[in-house]
């Protein structure tokens, strides 16, 4: 992965310079002094891994602030499939690490949102530029 933010069909994916698990750390870190709720972590290359196929570490971390999620999914329903919000943790190939998320942009067009009722979305955004320092 360059060292450049790469954007593809709305899905927007920076390097981070630290391991999955201590970019996961941080990411909770950052996320907790937003006030932001971790529901669950995805661990997809260990559920590969018991279904034996081996993966790179490959983690995806939902999260949210559920008042704010309900203001936009009230407003526009079917934002509940991407809410709660969603940042993958994932290592290439070739060891490279990488923190992915949906462009907020893309998701506020496709609901239909505007103003303060994007704001899970813009958040995402927000918490990885805090992760990885812009």
């Amino acid at each position: 992965m360059p060292d450049s933010t790469q954007s593809s069909d709305g899905v927007i994916t920076k390097p981070s310079s630290q391991s999955v698990p201590q970019t996961i750390d941080e990411l909770r870190r950052v996320m907790a002094d937003r006030g932001f709720t971790v529901f669950n972590v995805i661990d997809h290359s260990g559920v590969a891994e018991r279904a034996g196929v081996q993966m790179p570490d490959s983690k995806l971390v939902m999260f949210g602030k559920p008042a704010v999620g309900a203001a936009a999914m009230l407003a526009a329903p079917l934002a509940a499939l991407d809410i709660p919000l969603k940042v993958l943790v994932w290592q290439d190939r070739n060891g490279a690490v990488s923190v992915s998320y949906n462009s907020p942009g893309f998701l506020a067009e496709r609901h239909h949102l505007e103003g303060a009722l994007r704001a899970p979305f813009d958040a995402v955004e927000s918490i990885v530029e805090a992760l990885l320092g812009g």
